[in-house]
């Protein structure tokens, strides 16, 4: 198993799926609010940024899988974007499922100077949602739980890929 998910992380094609799927859920976000007309809120649009990490990672990894730098980059932002999305997720979650006065997200999203998003594209990270409110929910779950699910997924893929690098990819004769 591990020399195949070895083998795969040194071909562009399981890179481009990883950023595909990551563009997929991009495109549901904005599905959810330009179509279905969902407020994101400040903790939603953290939650796609993490996403645009491991869709810049899989587009990283696609530039040179076999050079073992290049891959170990596109790994290293794969598992932060991955990590830091699942915190997010999970602090959404608890401020969903136990609401509270005292505690509350932010009312703007603070990006750095230098990279303000929500100036540069504000039909996707300008938020105007409460973080408390539960606007969707399918099979019982609403969106910020399957974004848990989501973001475990990706991390238990990249920590397989991580322990994957260590075997070779093809066995010697």
């Amino acid at each position: 198993m591990f020399r195949f998910f070895n083998h795969c992380s040194q071909g562009r094609g399981a890179w481009l799926l990883m950023a595909f799927t990551a563009f997929i859920l991009e495109c549901a976000a904005l599905y959810f609010q330009h179509v279905m007309k969902l407020q994101p809120c400040v903790m939603c649009i953290y939650e796609r940024v993490a996403l645009l990490g491991i869709m810049a990672a899989g587009l990283v990894g696609v530039i040179a899988p076999r050079n073992v730098v290049i891959r170990w980059i596109a790994i290293f932002i794969w598992i932060y974007a991955a990590w830091r999305g699942l915190e997010l997720a999970w602090e959404h979650t608890m401020l969903q499922l136990y609401p509270s006065p005292f505690a509350s997200c932010d009312f703007f999203v603070n990006f750095p100077e230098w990279l303000p998003l929500n100036e540069w594209v504000p039909a996707v990270f300008v938020a105007s949602g409460d973080c408390a409110a539960r606007q969707w929910e399918f099979l019982g779950l609403d969106m910020p739980q399957w974004l848990i699910g989501i973001y475990a997924a990706y991390i238990i893929v990249a920590i397989i890929v991580v322990i994957s690098q260590f075997f070779p990819s093809h066995k010697k004769i």
